[in-house]
């Protein structure tokens, strides 16, 4: 009986403390909306979207790389995942609908890259199309042959966390800031962290859905009669 009425003297304590939040906050809030726009063009690009994820807030989206970089690791600690090879030979269609979509998400990938300094686009919406392009190739069974490559595909993985990183130490002892770009070429730092990060978005994408650890060369299966995903 004590603690129902502690608990509710604790909620009632709680709503009124957001309540009296919520009625002082200013009827017109002074935003950073005027600063951001100003600074714009010291920022190294023109759009404000990727500004402020690359150097306004550029150590919020470092943060934001290193978690999928945690997410892979954590599914490949789970189990390893068994790669079928499946034979296509005898389903052409497949192959012809892939040689048009993937050239097409690749490219498409690219063009949501160069875009994000003046436009909406960058690495997170590349990556993405470039994740679903990996999705095909494992439905179509022809993604074994990239996943067998582990060190390479450790590698596209760490990719852009490694480069931000090495990115951060190179501007600090530039500027002496964490992040802080030299304004004349702040545009290119900008570009090569999401052009690392454009490619271990979208392997991280891929393999996310795999679901596990791809197996060593010895355990991968040739049963052509099984298809990659159930």
């Amino acid at each position: 009986m004590k603690l129902r009425r502690l608990n509710g003297i604790l909620s009632v304590a709680l709503f009124a403390l957001l309540g009296w939040a919520m009625l002082a906050l200013p009827e017109k809030p002074h935003g950073l909306t005027e600063p951001a726009l100003a600074q714009l063009p010291n920022s190294g690009v023109s759009n404000p979207v990727t500004a402020a994820l690359l150097n306004y807030r550029a150590y919020d989206t470092l943060l934001e790389v290193a978690v999928f970089l945690l997410a892979i690791v954590g599914v490949w600690s789970l189990r390893e995942e068994r790669i079928d090879r499946v034979d296509l030979s005898e389903r052409p269609l497949v192959f012809s609908l892939l040689r048009l979509v993937l050239p097409a998400l690749v490219v498409a990938g690219g063009y949501l890259l160069w875009i994000g300094s003046f436009a909406p686009g960058g690495a997170f919406q590349g990556g993405a199309l470039l994740g679903g392009a990996f999705v095909l190739l494992l439905l179509a069974g022809l993604g074994g042959g990239a996943l067998k490559r582990e060190r390479w595909l450790r590698f596209g993985l760490v990719l852009g966390l490694g480069v931000f990183v090495g990115v951060s130490a190179g501007v600090m002892l530039l500027t002496g800031g964490l992040l802080e770009y030299p304004r004349a070429s702040a545009g290119n730092w900008i570009l090569a962290i999401e052009a690392a990060a454009l490619i271990s978005i979208g392997l991280t994408f891929g393999g996310l859905f795999l679901g596990g650890r791809p197996a060593a060369e010895g355990e991968i299966s040739a049963n052509p009669e099984k298809p990659a995903h159930d």
